[in-house]
């Protein structure tokens, strides 16, 4: 009897390690899974937070490429908007009447790029609250002393980016269609055709213009002073999802207007806070 009753005890400790090993080498379905550190790993990644943004990538100094890298004060200012959100920016580039047409058929959430605020484009859009000012002005070489104001461009061929309100700007101070426009998918070679004689004006927003003109060192001058001036935001759709955007977007220029971001950033691309409602 003594060596059955050892021989029973012995199967029944045996028993009970194997369950005991078997529980310690196994994890519950319902327990959660350790990390490497030995804490859980219970709460499931975050979906990324991403906005969509045009530009054209050849308007300095708002939105150009410099050293294949897409920089300028707009860039920087969305940039800064969207850390502030948690936003990951994925630009798209195009020229401006392409990227105003992606806006409208919503594979943009909006677009960073000088946009005016005007009645056109606030039937279509919903504006953020204005950002900068910006005035349109006429550009001449140097030695030219025929063109000064918008008023002395009847005859001559003068040059505009077109989709800009700029172009429509200047159309509406030719009602008589005897100025000579002649239309760029984007600022480049502009510049440059007005100092080689190949157009006699160019019209552009007056800072842009002077920055442009410091930046390459071009013999070109202002003729006269901005004929329109208009102020600029960020367009979004007339929807729900891009009204809480543009919400937050007005919340956050607040924000960045109040501690000096807009200002430094306007004064790093244009020596000159182009942020107040004075600015030209």
């Amino acid at each position: 009897m003594k060596k059955n009753n050892r021989k029973l005890w012995t199967a029944a400790v045996m028993i009970t390690l194997l369950f005991v090993l078997a529980a310690c080498g196994t994890t519950s379905k319902n327990q959660p899974a350790t990390g490497a550190a030995g804490g859980t790993n219970s709460a499931a990644p975050q979906e990324e937070k991403v906005l969509r943004v045009g530009a054209t990538g050849q308007s300095y100094p708002y939105a150009y490429k410099e050293d294949n890298k897409l920089q300028g004060f707009d860039v920087e200012v969305v940039e800064a908007i969207a850390k502030k959100l948690g936003y990951k920016v994925e630009w798209q580039l195009t020229e401006f009447s392409g990227v105003m047409a992606q806006l409208e058929l919503g594979k943009l959430d909006t677009v960073s790029n000088q946009v005016a605020i005007t009645p056109e484009r606030q039937q279509k859009y919903d504006f953020s609250q204005t950002y900068a000012y910006a005035g349109s002005q006429v550009v001449v070489k140097e030695s030219n002393n025929d063109i000064k104001s918008v008023a002395d461009l009847k005859g001559k061929t003068v040059a505009v980016v077109l989709g800009s309100n700029h172009a429509k700007n200047l159309e509406k101070q030719d009602p008589d269609k005897q100025i000579k426009i002649k239309t760029y998918e984007s600022q480049e070679g502009t510049m440059n055709d007005v100092v080689y004689g190949r157009v006699d004006a160019y019209v552009n927003s007056r800072n842009v213009l002077l920055a442009q003109i410091k930046k390459n060192k071009l013999p070109l001058k202002l003729a006269g002073e901005p004929f329109v001036y208009e102020e600029v935001g960020f367009p979004f759709a007339k929807d729900e999802k891009h009204a809480k955007i543009r919400e937050e977007f007005n919340n956050t220029l607040d924000e960045l207007r109040k501690d000096g971001t807009l200002k430094t950033l306007s004064e790093k691309y244009f020596s000159e806070d182009v942020t107040v409602k004075n600015a030209k």
